[in-house]
Protein backbone atom coordinates (compact mmCIF):
# COMPACT_ATOMS: atom_id res chain seq x y z
CA UNK A 1 0.00 0.00 0.00
CA UNK A 2 1.35 3.40 -0.95
CA UNK A 3 1.60 5.79 1.98
CA UNK A 4 0.14 9.26 1.90
CA UNK A 5 3.58 10.80 1.76
CA UNK A 6 4.75 8.62 -1.11
CA UNK A 7 1.49 9.33 -2.93
CA UNK A 8 2.30 13.03 -3.01
CA UNK A 9 0.49 14.22 0.10
CA UNK A 10 1.42 17.82 0.99
CA UNK A 11 4.14 18.16 3.58
CA UNK A 12 3.06 19.96 6.75
CA UNK A 13 4.81 23.09 7.98
CA UNK A 14 6.16 21.21 11.01
CA UNK A 15 7.78 18.56 8.80
CA UNK A 16 9.31 21.24 6.55
CA UNK A 17 10.70 23.04 9.60
CA UNK A 18 12.15 19.76 10.89
CA UNK A 19 13.85 19.14 7.54
CA UNK A 20 15.34 22.66 7.62
CA UNK A 21 16.64 22.10 11.14
CA UNK A 22 14.32 24.68 12.72
CA UNK A 23 13.11 24.09 16.25
CA UNK A 24 9.41 24.46 17.11
CA UNK A 25 8.48 27.88 18.48
CA UNK A 26 7.42 26.41 21.83
CA UNK A 27 10.97 25.13 22.38
CA UNK A 28 12.54 28.58 22.02
CA UNK A 29 13.77 30.43 25.07
CA UNK A 30 11.38 32.86 26.71
CA UNK A 31 13.66 35.77 25.84
CA UNK A 32 13.73 34.81 22.16
CA UNK A 33 9.96 34.42 22.03
CA UNK A 34 9.30 37.77 23.73
CA UNK A 35 11.72 39.60 21.43
CA UNK A 36 10.29 37.89 18.36
CA UNK A 37 6.70 38.70 19.35
CA UNK A 38 7.57 42.36 20.01
CA UNK A 39 9.41 42.73 16.69
CA UNK A 40 6.63 40.90 14.83
CA UNK A 41 3.98 43.18 16.35
CA UNK A 42 5.97 46.27 15.39
CA UNK A 43 6.47 44.89 11.89
CA UNK A 44 2.74 44.31 11.46
CA UNK A 45 1.99 47.74 12.91
CA UNK A 46 4.52 49.39 10.60
CA UNK A 47 3.09 47.56 7.59
CA UNK A 48 -0.46 48.63 8.46
CA UNK A 49 0.51 52.26 9.08
CA UNK A 50 2.63 52.35 5.91
CA UNK A 51 -0.13 50.81 3.79
CA UNK A 52 -2.74 53.23 5.11
CA UNK A 53 -0.39 56.19 4.57
CA UNK A 54 0.42 55.22 0.99
CA UNK A 55 -3.22 54.57 0.14
CA UNK A 56 -4.29 57.87 1.70
CA UNK A 57 -1.64 59.84 -0.21
CA UNK A 58 -2.49 58.04 -3.44
CA UNK A 59 -6.17 58.80 -2.99
CA UNK A 60 -5.41 62.46 -2.23
CA UNK A 61 -3.20 62.88 -5.30
CA UNK A 62 -5.73 61.07 -7.49
CA UNK A 63 -8.53 63.37 -6.31
CA UNK A 64 -6.41 66.43 -7.16
CA UNK A 65 -5.58 64.95 -10.56
CA UNK A 66 -9.30 64.33 -11.20
CA UNK A 67 -10.03 67.94 -10.42
CA UNK A 68 -7.43 69.03 -12.97
CA UNK A 69 -8.85 66.52 -15.45
CA UNK A 70 -12.39 67.86 -15.02
CA UNK A 71 -11.17 71.42 -15.62
CA UNK A 72 -9.18 70.40 -18.73
CA UNK A 73 -12.15 68.41 -20.06
CA UNK A 74 -14.43 71.45 -19.70
CA UNK A 75 -11.96 73.63 -21.58
CA UNK A 76 -11.51 71.04 -24.31
CA UNK A 77 -15.28 70.61 -24.70
CA UNK A 78 -15.76 74.38 -24.92
CA UNK A 79 -12.96 74.75 -27.51
CA UNK A 80 -14.29 71.90 -29.69
CA UNK A 81 -17.85 73.23 -29.63
CA UNK A 82 -16.54 76.65 -30.61
CA UNK A 83 -14.53 75.21 -33.49
CA UNK A 84 -16.97 72.67 -34.92
CA UNK A 85 -20.36 73.76 -33.65
CA UNK A 86 -23.08 71.51 -35.03
CA UNK A 87 -20.94 70.44 -38.00
CA UNK A 88 -19.45 66.96 -38.07
CA UNK A 89 -15.87 66.73 -37.09
CA UNK A 90 -13.74 66.98 -40.20
CA UNK A 91 -10.46 65.37 -41.11
CA UNK A 92 -8.65 68.48 -40.00
CA UNK A 93 -9.53 67.92 -36.33
CA UNK A 94 -6.57 68.71 -34.13
CA UNK A 95 -7.96 66.92 -31.07
CA UNK A 96 -6.53 69.13 -28.33
CA UNK A 97 -5.08 72.58 -28.23
CA UNK A 98 -2.23 73.27 -25.86
CA UNK A 99 -2.77 76.34 -23.74
CA UNK A 100 -0.58 77.94 -21.09
CA UNK A 101 -0.87 76.22 -17.71
CA UNK A 102 -1.96 72.92 -19.14
CA UNK A 103 -0.16 69.88 -17.64
CA UNK A 104 2.64 68.27 -19.58
CA UNK A 105 1.59 64.91 -20.97
CA UNK A 106 -2.11 65.81 -21.32
CA UNK A 107 -3.75 63.41 -23.75
CA UNK A 108 -6.56 64.48 -26.07
CA UNK A 109 -8.58 62.96 -28.90
CA UNK A 110 -11.86 63.50 -30.77
CA UNK A 111 -14.03 60.43 -31.01
CA UNK A 112 -16.34 60.38 -34.03
CA UNK A 113 -18.37 57.22 -34.26
CA UNK A 114 -15.90 54.35 -34.26
CA UNK A 115 -12.88 56.49 -35.18
CA UNK A 116 -10.34 58.28 -33.02
CA UNK A 117 -9.31 61.40 -34.91
CA UNK A 118 -5.80 62.62 -34.43
CA UNK A 119 -5.01 61.69 -30.86
CA UNK A 120 -2.37 64.06 -29.55
CA UNK A 121 -0.34 64.51 -26.37
CA UNK A 122 1.51 67.52 -25.00
CA UNK A 123 5.20 66.60 -24.74
CA UNK A 124 6.38 69.89 -23.25
CA UNK A 125 4.85 72.66 -21.22
CA UNK A 126 5.13 75.85 -23.40
CA UNK A 127 5.74 79.25 -21.85
CA UNK A 128 2.67 81.43 -21.42
CA UNK A 129 2.25 83.91 -24.28
CA UNK A 130 0.53 87.26 -24.07
CA UNK A 131 -1.59 86.68 -27.16
CA UNK A 132 -2.61 83.18 -26.03
CA UNK A 133 -2.03 81.75 -29.48
CA UNK A 134 -2.59 78.02 -29.87
CA UNK A 135 0.41 75.78 -30.42
CA UNK A 136 0.21 72.69 -32.58
CA UNK A 137 0.38 69.64 -30.32
CA UNK A 138 2.41 66.46 -30.90
CA UNK A 139 0.44 63.69 -32.59
CA UNK A 140 0.92 60.21 -31.11
CA UNK A 141 -0.30 56.74 -32.10
CA UNK A 142 -2.93 55.10 -29.94
CA UNK A 143 -3.69 51.39 -29.95
CA UNK A 144 -6.08 50.86 -27.08
CA UNK A 145 -9.73 50.16 -27.90
CA UNK A 146 -10.90 51.17 -24.43
CA UNK A 147 -11.38 54.76 -25.66
CA UNK A 148 -14.02 53.61 -28.17
CA UNK A 149 -16.31 52.37 -25.40
CA UNK A 150 -15.58 55.08 -22.83
CA UNK A 151 -18.86 56.65 -21.68
CA UNK A 152 -19.12 60.39 -22.30
CA UNK A 153 -20.25 61.09 -18.73
CA UNK A 154 -17.32 63.29 -17.67
CA UNK A 155 -16.34 60.73 -14.95
CA UNK A 156 -12.59 60.12 -14.60
CA UNK A 157 -11.39 56.54 -15.14
CA UNK A 158 -7.97 54.88 -15.13
CA UNK A 159 -6.98 53.44 -18.52
CA UNK A 160 -3.61 52.07 -19.58
CA UNK A 161 -2.63 53.58 -22.94
CA UNK A 162 0.11 51.08 -23.63
CA UNK A 163 3.78 50.70 -22.74
CA UNK A 164 4.68 54.08 -24.24
CA UNK A 165 2.18 56.28 -22.39
CA UNK A 166 1.32 54.14 -19.38
CA UNK A 167 -1.73 54.60 -17.12
CA UNK A 168 -3.89 57.72 -17.47
CA UNK A 169 -6.90 59.22 -15.72
CA UNK A 170 -9.27 59.78 -18.65
CA UNK A 171 -12.76 61.34 -18.98
CA UNK A 172 -15.02 61.98 -21.99
CA UNK A 173 -17.61 64.74 -22.69
CA UNK A 174 -20.32 64.98 -25.33
CA UNK A 175 -19.96 67.68 -28.09
CA UNK A 176 -22.77 69.58 -29.74
CA UNK A 177 -22.23 67.70 -33.02
CA UNK A 178 -22.66 64.32 -31.39
CA UNK A 179 -18.98 63.44 -31.21
CA UNK A 180 -16.98 63.20 -27.97
CA UNK A 181 -13.87 64.87 -26.75
CA UNK A 182 -11.62 62.67 -24.58
CA UNK A 183 -9.07 64.21 -22.24
CA UNK A 184 -6.55 62.33 -20.06
CA UNK A 185 -3.89 63.23 -17.52
CA UNK A 186 -0.92 60.90 -16.76
CA UNK A 187 -0.69 59.01 -13.45
CA UNK A 188 3.09 58.81 -13.63
CA UNK A 189 3.67 61.57 -11.05
CA UNK A 190 1.08 60.13 -8.69
CA UNK A 191 2.62 56.63 -8.97
CA UNK A 192 6.15 57.96 -8.60
CA UNK A 193 5.20 59.87 -5.46
CA UNK A 194 3.47 56.86 -3.89
CA UNK A 195 6.37 54.56 -4.81
CA UNK A 196 8.85 56.95 -3.26
CA UNK A 197 6.74 57.16 -0.11
CA UNK A 198 6.51 53.34 -0.02
CA UNK A 199 10.30 53.02 -0.21
CA UNK A 200 10.78 55.64 2.49
CA UNK A 201 8.26 53.95 4.80
CA UNK A 202 9.83 50.52 4.18
CA UNK A 203 13.33 51.78 4.98
CA UNK A 204 12.18 53.67 8.05
CA UNK A 205 10.19 50.62 9.23
CA UNK A 206 13.18 48.32 8.71
CA UNK A 207 15.46 50.67 10.63
CA UNK A 208 12.84 50.93 13.36
CA UNK A 209 12.55 47.12 13.57
CA UNK A 210 16.33 46.74 13.91
CA UNK A 211 16.39 49.41 16.60
CA UNK A 212 13.38 47.81 18.32
CA UNK A 213 15.08 44.39 18.18
CA UNK A 214 18.20 45.75 19.87
CA UNK A 215 16.24 47.66 22.50
CA UNK A 216 13.88 44.73 23.14
CA UNK A 217 16.80 42.31 23.47
CA UNK A 218 18.50 44.60 25.97
CA UNK A 219 15.34 45.25 27.98
CA UNK A 220 14.28 41.58 28.01
CA UNK A 221 17.78 40.47 28.98
CA UNK A 222 17.76 43.03 31.78
CA UNK A 223 14.30 41.91 32.91
CA UNK A 224 15.31 38.22 32.77
CA UNK A 225 18.34 38.61 35.05
CA UNK A 226 16.36 37.74 38.20
CA UNK A 227 15.00 34.65 36.47
CA UNK A 228 18.55 33.73 35.42
CA UNK A 229 19.66 33.98 39.05
CA UNK A 230 16.76 31.75 40.12
CA UNK A 231 17.74 29.27 37.40
CA UNK A 232 21.36 29.35 38.58
CA UNK A 233 20.23 28.50 42.09
CA UNK A 234 18.16 25.58 40.80
CA UNK A 235 21.15 24.37 38.75
CA UNK A 236 23.39 24.44 41.82
CA UNK A 237 20.89 22.34 43.75
CA UNK A 238 20.48 19.96 40.80
CA UNK A 239 24.23 19.22 40.77
CA UNK A 240 24.44 18.56 44.50
CA UNK A 241 24.67 14.89 45.64
CA UNK A 242 21.37 14.72 47.52
CA UNK A 243 20.98 10.96 47.34
CA UNK A 244 23.43 10.05 50.06
CA UNK A 245 25.36 11.39 53.02
CA UNK A 246 24.79 14.39 55.19
CA UNK A 247 23.52 17.14 52.88
CA UNK A 248 23.82 20.78 53.93
CA UNK A 249 21.31 22.35 51.58
CA UNK A 250 22.14 25.99 52.27
CA UNK A 251 21.72 27.29 48.69
CA UNK A 252 18.88 29.79 48.38
CA UNK A 253 17.57 32.34 45.88
CA UNK A 254 18.87 35.85 46.74
CA UNK A 255 16.51 37.97 48.79
CA UNK A 256 16.23 40.57 46.02
CA UNK A 257 14.68 37.95 43.74
CA UNK A 258 11.96 36.81 46.14
CA UNK A 259 9.62 39.83 45.95
CA UNK A 260 6.15 38.29 45.71
CA UNK A 261 4.84 41.37 43.87
CA UNK A 262 6.60 40.17 40.70
CA UNK A 263 6.24 36.95 38.76
CA UNK A 264 9.93 36.07 39.08
CA UNK A 265 9.82 36.93 42.77
CA UNK A 266 6.95 34.49 43.27
CA UNK A 267 8.99 31.75 41.59
CA UNK A 268 12.05 32.58 43.70
CA UNK A 269 10.04 32.65 46.92
CA UNK A 270 8.35 29.33 46.08
CA UNK A 271 11.73 27.78 45.24
CA UNK A 272 13.17 28.91 48.58
CA UNK A 273 10.23 27.40 50.45
CA UNK A 274 10.62 24.17 48.50
CA UNK A 275 14.37 24.06 49.24
CA UNK A 276 13.59 24.56 52.91
CA UNK A 277 11.20 21.60 52.89
CA UNK A 278 13.71 19.48 50.97
CA UNK A 279 16.48 20.38 53.44
CA UNK A 280 14.24 19.35 56.35
CA UNK A 281 13.35 16.07 54.63
CA UNK A 282 17.01 15.35 53.85
CA UNK A 283 18.00 16.07 57.44
CA UNK A 284 15.30 13.72 58.71
CA UNK A 285 16.33 11.07 56.17
CA UNK A 286 19.98 11.37 57.16
CA UNK A 287 19.12 11.06 60.84
CA UNK A 288 16.98 7.99 60.14
CA UNK A 289 19.67 6.38 57.99
CA UNK A 290 22.28 7.11 60.63
CA UNK A 291 20.18 5.38 63.25
CA UNK A 292 19.71 2.38 60.97
CA UNK A 293 23.43 2.21 60.20
CA UNK A 294 24.28 2.49 63.87
CA UNK A 295 21.79 -0.23 64.70
CA UNK A 296 23.16 -2.52 61.98
CA UNK A 297 26.73 -1.87 63.13
CA UNK A 298 25.90 -2.45 66.77
CA UNK A 299 23.79 -5.50 66.04
CA UNK A 300 26.42 -6.98 63.74
CA UNK A 301 29.13 -6.38 66.28
CA UNK A 302 27.10 -7.89 69.10
CA UNK A 303 26.08 -10.91 67.00
CA UNK A 304 29.65 -11.92 66.25
CA UNK A 305 30.29 -13.23 69.79
CA UNK A 306 27.17 -15.44 70.16
CA UNK A 307 27.59 -16.76 66.61
CA UNK A 308 31.18 -17.71 67.39
CA UNK A 309 29.95 -19.44 70.56
CA UNK A 310 27.29 -21.34 68.61
CA UNK A 311 29.83 -22.50 66.07
CA UNK A 312 32.33 -23.47 68.80
CA UNK A 313 29.84 -25.43 70.89
CA UNK A 314 28.43 -27.16 67.82
CA UNK A 315 31.89 -28.15 66.64
CA UNK A 316 32.93 -29.19 70.16
CA UNK A 317 29.84 -31.35 70.55
CA UNK A 318 30.28 -32.91 67.11
CA UNK A 319 33.91 -33.80 67.86
CA UNK A 320 33.28 -35.11 71.37
CA UNK A 321 34.37 -38.71 72.05
CA UNK A 322 30.79 -39.73 72.80
CA UNK A 323 28.95 -41.62 70.13
CA UNK A 324 26.10 -39.48 68.78
CA UNK A 325 23.13 -40.63 66.75
CA UNK A 326 23.44 -39.87 63.01
CA UNK A 327 20.52 -37.44 63.03
CA UNK A 328 22.09 -35.49 65.91
CA UNK A 329 25.42 -35.36 64.11
CA UNK A 330 23.68 -34.09 60.98
CA UNK A 331 21.76 -31.48 62.97
CA UNK A 332 24.95 -30.26 64.61
CA UNK A 333 26.59 -30.00 61.18
CA UNK A 334 23.66 -27.94 59.92
CA UNK A 335 23.85 -25.70 63.01
CA UNK A 336 27.55 -25.17 62.39
CA UNK A 337 27.15 -24.44 58.66
CA UNK A 338 24.24 -22.05 59.20
CA UNK A 339 26.18 -20.29 61.96
CA UNK A 340 29.07 -19.93 59.52
CA UNK A 341 26.70 -18.51 56.92
CA UNK A 342 25.18 -16.08 59.41
CA UNK A 343 28.66 -15.02 60.53
CA UNK A 344 29.53 -14.21 56.91
CA UNK A 345 26.32 -12.18 56.56
CA UNK A 346 27.03 -10.32 59.79
CA UNK A 347 30.57 -9.54 58.61
CA UNK A 348 29.17 -8.16 55.33
CA UNK A 349 26.67 -5.97 57.16
CA UNK A 350 29.35 -4.74 59.52
CA UNK A 351 31.67 -3.90 56.61
CA UNK A 352 28.93 -1.93 54.84
CA UNK A 353 28.11 -0.06 58.04
CA UNK A 354 31.75 0.89 58.50
CA UNK A 355 32.03 2.03 54.89
CA UNK A 356 28.87 4.09 55.29
CA UNK A 357 30.44 5.81 58.27
CA UNK A 358 33.31 6.85 56.02
CA UNK A 359 36.00 5.00 57.90
CA UNK A 360 39.37 5.18 56.19
CA UNK A 361 40.67 1.98 54.62
CA UNK A 362 44.31 0.95 54.63
CA UNK A 363 46.42 2.61 51.96
CA UNK A 364 49.20 0.15 51.24
CA UNK A 365 50.68 -0.94 47.90
CA UNK A 366 48.65 -3.87 46.57
CA UNK A 367 49.86 -6.05 43.70
CA UNK A 368 46.69 -6.75 41.72
CA UNK A 369 48.38 -9.48 39.67
CA UNK A 370 49.06 -11.62 42.74
CA UNK A 371 45.64 -10.77 44.11
CA UNK A 372 43.91 -12.02 40.92
CA UNK A 373 45.97 -15.22 40.90
CA UNK A 374 44.96 -16.03 44.48
CA UNK A 375 41.31 -15.11 43.89
CA UNK A 376 40.99 -17.22 40.73
CA UNK A 377 42.68 -20.12 42.51
CA UNK A 378 40.14 -19.93 45.31
CA UNK A 379 37.27 -19.57 42.82
CA UNK A 380 38.47 -22.66 40.94
CA UNK A 381 38.56 -24.65 44.14
CA UNK A 382 35.03 -23.53 45.00
CA UNK A 383 33.66 -24.11 41.48
CA UNK A 384 35.63 -26.82 39.63
CA UNK A 385 32.75 -27.26 37.19
CA UNK A 386 33.48 -23.90 35.56
CA UNK A 387 36.30 -23.10 33.17
CA UNK A 388 38.53 -20.41 34.66
CA UNK A 389 40.95 -18.20 32.74
CA UNK A 390 43.19 -15.35 33.80
CA UNK A 391 44.90 -12.69 31.65
CA UNK A 392 47.69 -10.65 33.26
CA UNK A 393 50.22 -8.07 32.01
CA UNK A 394 53.89 -8.90 32.04
CA UNK A 395 54.71 -6.28 34.67
CA UNK A 396 53.22 -5.94 38.15
CA UNK A 397 50.27 -3.55 38.51
CA UNK A 398 50.07 -1.84 41.88
CA UNK A 399 47.42 0.30 43.48
CA UNK A 400 47.15 1.89 46.89
CA UNK A 401 44.44 0.27 48.95
CA UNK A 402 43.26 -2.25 51.46
CA UNK A 403 44.41 -5.67 50.24
CA UNK A 404 41.78 -7.79 52.09
CA UNK A 405 38.98 -5.54 50.89
CA UNK A 406 40.20 -5.57 47.27
CA UNK A 407 40.57 -9.34 47.46
CA UNK A 408 36.97 -9.46 48.66
CA UNK A 409 35.92 -7.36 45.65
CA UNK A 410 37.45 -9.81 43.18
CA UNK A 411 36.19 -12.83 45.12
CA UNK A 412 32.64 -11.45 45.16
CA UNK A 413 32.71 -10.88 41.39
CA UNK A 414 34.06 -14.38 40.76
CA UNK A 415 31.52 -15.90 43.19
CA UNK A 416 28.76 -13.97 41.44
CA UNK A 417 29.82 -15.51 38.11
CA UNK A 418 30.13 -18.98 39.67
CA UNK A 419 26.80 -19.00 41.51
CA UNK A 420 24.63 -17.54 38.78
CA UNK A 421 25.94 -19.40 35.73
CA UNK A 422 25.66 -23.12 34.93
CA UNK A 423 28.59 -25.49 35.10
CA UNK A 424 30.84 -25.38 32.06
CA UNK A 425 30.61 -21.58 31.83
CA UNK A 426 33.86 -19.87 30.84
CA UNK A 427 34.91 -17.15 33.30
CA UNK A 428 37.82 -14.82 32.44
CA UNK A 429 39.48 -12.54 34.98
CA UNK A 430 41.71 -9.97 33.29
CA UNK A 431 43.97 -7.13 34.41
CA UNK A 432 45.13 -4.21 32.27
CA UNK A 433 46.36 -0.64 32.60
CA UNK A 434 44.63 2.37 31.04
CA UNK A 435 47.53 4.75 30.43
CA UNK A 436 45.22 7.60 29.39
CA UNK A 437 43.39 7.71 32.74
CA UNK A 438 46.21 6.14 34.84
CA UNK A 439 43.91 3.45 36.12
CA UNK A 440 44.14 -0.26 36.70
CA UNK A 441 41.30 -2.09 34.96
CA UNK A 442 40.06 -5.40 36.37
CA UNK A 443 37.42 -7.26 34.37
CA UNK A 444 35.49 -10.42 35.17
CA UNK A 445 33.64 -11.77 32.13
CA UNK A 446 31.57 -14.89 31.59
CA UNK A 447 29.55 -16.36 28.73
CA UNK A 448 26.57 -17.27 30.91
CA UNK A 449 22.89 -16.43 30.39
CA UNK A 450 23.37 -12.75 31.23
CA UNK A 451 21.64 -10.36 33.60
CA UNK A 452 18.07 -9.21 32.95
CA UNK A 453 17.98 -5.63 31.71
CA UNK A 454 15.51 -4.51 34.38
CA UNK A 455 17.88 -5.75 37.09
CA UNK A 456 21.04 -4.04 35.81
CA UNK A 457 20.02 -0.59 37.07
CA UNK A 458 19.70 -1.87 40.66
CA UNK A 459 22.41 -4.50 40.54
CA UNK A 460 24.75 -2.75 43.00
CA UNK A 461 22.05 -1.89 45.50
CA UNK A 462 21.79 -3.77 48.77
CA UNK A 463 19.63 -6.89 48.87
CA UNK A 464 19.11 -6.73 45.09
CA UNK A 465 18.21 -10.20 43.82
CA UNK A 466 16.64 -11.63 40.70
CA UNK A 467 14.15 -13.59 42.81
CA UNK A 468 12.89 -13.50 46.37
CA UNK A 469 14.40 -16.86 47.30
CA UNK A 470 17.21 -17.17 49.84
CA UNK A 471 17.95 -20.78 49.01
CA UNK A 472 21.65 -21.49 48.69
CA UNK A 473 21.22 -22.95 45.24
CA UNK A 474 19.05 -20.25 43.69
CA UNK A 475 19.08 -17.16 45.87
CA UNK A 476 21.44 -14.86 47.76
CA UNK A 477 21.50 -12.17 50.40
CA UNK A 478 22.09 -9.53 47.74
CA UNK A 479 25.04 -7.91 49.54
CA UNK A 480 27.98 -9.14 47.45
CA UNK A 481 27.83 -6.58 44.65
CA UNK A 482 26.80 -3.87 47.10
CA UNK A 483 30.07 -4.53 48.95
CA UNK A 484 31.95 -4.42 45.63
CA UNK A 485 30.46 -1.04 44.84
CA UNK A 486 31.09 0.37 48.32
CA UNK A 487 34.71 -0.84 48.53
CA UNK A 488 35.59 0.33 45.02
CA UNK A 489 34.11 3.77 45.67
CA UNK A 490 36.00 3.96 48.97
CA UNK A 491 39.19 3.43 46.93
CA UNK A 492 38.23 6.25 44.53
CA UNK A 493 37.35 3.88 41.70
CA UNK A 494 34.30 2.84 39.71
CA UNK A 495 32.55 -0.42 38.91
CA UNK A 496 30.24 -0.98 35.93
CA UNK A 497 28.48 -3.90 34.28
CA UNK A 498 27.59 -4.65 30.67
CA UNK A 499 25.45 -7.72 30.06
CA UNK A 500 23.52 -9.43 27.33
CA UNK A 501 22.64 -13.09 26.74
CA UNK A 502 25.93 -14.93 26.34
CA UNK A 503 28.18 -12.17 27.69
CA UNK A 504 28.45 -10.44 31.06
CA UNK A 505 31.39 -8.17 31.92
CA UNK A 506 32.05 -6.48 35.26
CA UNK A 507 34.69 -3.73 35.02
CA UNK A 508 36.49 -2.29 38.05
CA UNK A 509 38.71 0.78 37.62
CA UNK A 510 41.14 1.79 40.39
CA UNK A 511 43.68 4.63 40.47
CA UNK A 512 47.24 3.42 39.97
CA UNK A 513 49.88 3.86 42.60
CA UNK A 514 52.54 6.45 41.76
CA UNK A 515 55.11 3.76 41.03
CA UNK A 516 52.78 1.95 38.63
CA UNK A 517 51.97 4.85 36.32
CA UNK A 518 54.53 3.66 33.81
CA UNK A 519 53.00 0.20 33.55
CA UNK A 520 52.06 -1.13 30.11
CA UNK A 521 48.72 0.13 28.76
CA UNK A 522 47.18 -3.24 28.08
CA UNK A 523 47.36 -6.83 29.19
CA UNK A 524 48.42 -9.57 26.81
CA UNK A 525 46.60 -12.93 26.88
CA UNK A 526 48.40 -15.49 29.01
CA UNK A 527 49.08 -18.81 27.36
CA UNK A 528 51.34 -20.56 29.91
CA UNK A 529 49.81 -22.36 32.85
CA UNK A 530 51.34 -22.74 36.30
CA UNK A 531 52.32 -26.39 36.67
CA UNK A 532 50.92 -26.80 40.13
CA UNK A 533 47.40 -26.03 38.83
CA UNK A 534 47.51 -28.32 35.81
CA UNK A 535 46.27 -31.28 37.79
CA UNK A 536 43.02 -29.54 38.56
CA UNK A 537 40.48 -30.20 35.78
CA UNK A 538 38.70 -27.18 34.32
CA UNK A 539 41.35 -24.63 35.38
CA UNK A 540 43.20 -23.07 32.47
CA UNK A 541 45.83 -20.43 31.63
CA UNK A 542 47.02 -19.16 35.00
CA UNK A 543 50.19 -17.12 34.55
CA UNK A 544 53.30 -17.96 36.58
CA UNK A 545 54.10 -14.76 38.43
CA UNK A 546 57.76 -13.71 38.52
CA UNK A 547 57.50 -11.87 41.83
CA UNK A 548 57.38 -15.17 43.76
CA UNK A 549 59.55 -17.65 41.84
CA UNK A 550 60.50 -19.64 44.92
CA UNK A 551 56.96 -20.06 46.14
CA UNK A 552 56.36 -23.73 46.88
CA UNK A 553 54.04 -25.74 44.75
CA UNK A 554 50.52 -25.54 46.06
CA UNK A 555 48.14 -28.39 45.76
CA UNK A 556 44.47 -27.58 45.23
CA UNK A 557 42.94 -27.08 48.65
CA UNK A 558 39.76 -28.83 49.62
CA UNK A 559 36.74 -26.91 48.52
CA UNK A 560 35.88 -24.41 51.24
CA UNK A 561 32.38 -23.45 52.22
CA UNK A 562 30.81 -21.53 49.33
CA UNK A 563 31.14 -17.76 49.51
CA UNK A 564 28.11 -15.77 50.63
CA UNK A 565 25.52 -15.39 47.93
CA UNK A 566 25.84 -12.25 45.78
CA UNK A 567 23.40 -10.28 43.63
CA UNK A 568 21.12 -12.80 41.98
CA UNK A 569 21.06 -13.12 38.22
CA UNK A 570 18.19 -14.95 36.66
Amino acid sequence: MTSARSAGAPTSGRERARRLGLRPFRTWTLRSRVVLVVVAMLAVLGAVIGTISVLALQNYLTVRLDQQLTSALARGQHAADRIYGNQPTGPDAIGIVQTPGQQTGTFGVIRSGSDLLYPVILADRPPASSDNQPVAPQRVPITTSALLTLPADQQPRTIDLGPTLGPYRIAAAQLDNGDSVIIGLPLSEVNATTQQLTIVIALVTLAGLIFAFLIASFVVRLAMRPLARVTETAEQVAHMPLDRGDVALSVRVPEEDTDTHTEVGKVGSALNRMLGHVASALTARQASEQKVRQFVADASHELRTPLASIRGYAELTRRSPHELPPDVTRSLGRIESEATRMTSLVEDLLLLARLDEGRELDRDPVDLSLLLIDAVSDAHAAGPGHTWHIDLPEEPVEVLGDAPRLHQVVMNLLANARVHTPEGTRVVAALAVDAATREAVVTVADDGPGIPEDLQSTLFERFARGDSSRNRATGSTGLGLAIVHAVVEAHGGTVTVASEPGSTVFTVRLPLAASAEGAPPAAAPIEDAVPEYDAAPGYDAVQEYDAAPSEPTREPAPAPAPAPERAERE
